[in-house]
């Protein structure tokens, strides 16, 4: 579900405003133009649940809360040609992502393989901007992160998991690589939020209460995920007749792979409080780039992975239905629509930009709202 406009605002307005928003609030010029980027990627590739509508509630928050640092300290406390592990110390977890990310590339392009694991970092965005940048550089690109536990484990009801998406994309011969980038829930906060912006009920089975009913409920439901009394459900649904436990499974090996391999909190230790009072979430996050020119010509593994979706989208469809679709495809369209429009504004998002651009006093920006 996109957000449903009320404006459309210029995607090079918003990222500059973003940028100056985190200017504003102490990060560097520079880490500031890649945290705003990144907002903006998913703005424009139609992922509304994690662009601008998260500026205000998860960054420019937990900075103003002291809970994440605006100016980043990436420290790596070990090293090999080929891996890494890097500790954020509670910075800006897009510009340490980016960094770990390019660590992985450039280890990727010398020995085959690359992978770093960070420790201590923030919420950094849509996993599929760091598989996007291995896929640039001719690579096959894999992210996962842990986050704040929301997803109650399957035949539980508890939230102990978070999120926790295991992002992979492969460079193609067509105008876009293919990206899977998404939860192992059936549905993540940010898609929530997005509906209570909208101010619609969430469809039911994406959300559980302690006695593992379904609820759909969206704004009461967003304070719940919080106090521990929600949970949402396992990519695959409750229980084991859909196959929840693939999604309950896929979320534990994010959890082990964003936590083990470098020494980092996981579970419960990611709620972001400590004594009753807002504390670092503490995240931990892995990329891992495989260089494929040591494997095959870049050429012949992109026409490959090209006929493969190509096969896929040719296929008998289902009666009724017009199209199929390979993952990434839906993104490239979003970004091709989008270009000439911007971001959709609904009014809720208004409000957060107008008291943003009020307390950060950036009255030198105008939106199409300013002229009604």
């Amino acid at each position: 579900m996109g957000e449903e406009a009320v404006w459309w605002v210029e995607f090079d307005t918003l990222e500059r405003f973003m940028t100056d928003v985190f200017v504003g609030l102490g990060v560097p010029e520079a880490d500031a133009a890649i945290c705003a980027d990144v907002l903006i990627t998913a703005d424009k590739r139609g992922i509304d649940s994690h662009g601008v509508g998260r500026l205000k509630t998860i960054y420019y928050d937990r900075i103003r809360q002291g809970i994440q640092q605006p100016v980043t300290r990436f420290e790596v406390v070990k090293e090999t040609e080929t891996t890494a592990v890097v500790d954020g110390h509670d910075g800006m977890g897009h510009a340490i992502s980016k960094r770990a990310m390019q660590m992985a590339i450039d280890k990727a392009r010398h020995h085959g393989l690359g992978m770093v694991a960070v420790k201590n970092s923030t919420h950094y965005g849509i996993a599929g901007y760091y598989v996007l940048m291995a896929c640039e550089a001719g690579q096959v690109g894999i992210t996962g992160t842990n986050a704040r536990p929301s997803i109650a484990p399957t035949f539980g009801v508890e939230n102990m998991l978070g999120t926790n998406p295991l992002t992979i994309g492969c460079p193609t011969d067509e105008p876009f690589p293919f990206v899977i980038d998404c939860a192992t829930s059936v549905t993540q906060r940010g898609k929530i939020e997005v509906y209570a912006r909208a101010e619609k009920a969430i469809p039911p089975g994406w959300v559980i209460d302690q006695a593992g009913h379904t609820r759909t409920d969206t704004l009461q439901i967003l304070k719940d995920l919080v106090k521990g009394t929600a949970a949402l459900t396992p990519l695959g649904g409750l229980g084991e007749e859909t196959a929840g436990y693939k999604g309950y499974g896929y979320a534990t090996a994010v959890e082990i792979l964003s936590a083990a391999l470098q020494e980092g909190r996981y579970l419960k230790q990611l709620l972001g409080f400590e004594g009753g009072r807002p504390a670092p979430f503490g995240l931990g996050h892995f990329f891992l780039a495989i260089d494929i020119e040591h494997f095959v010509p870049l050429d012949s593994f992109k026409r490959t992975a090209g006929n493969i979706l190509r096969d896929l989208r040719a296929s008998k469809k289902a009666p009724g239905e017009e199209r199929i679709y390979t993952a990434g495809e839906k993104e490239h369209l979003a970004l091709i629509d989008r270009k000439e429009r911007g971001a959709p504004i609904n009014r809720n998002l208004r409000k957060e930009i107008d008291t943003l651009r009020r307390e950060m006093e950036l009255s030198v920006y105008r939106f199409p709202w300013d002229d009604q």
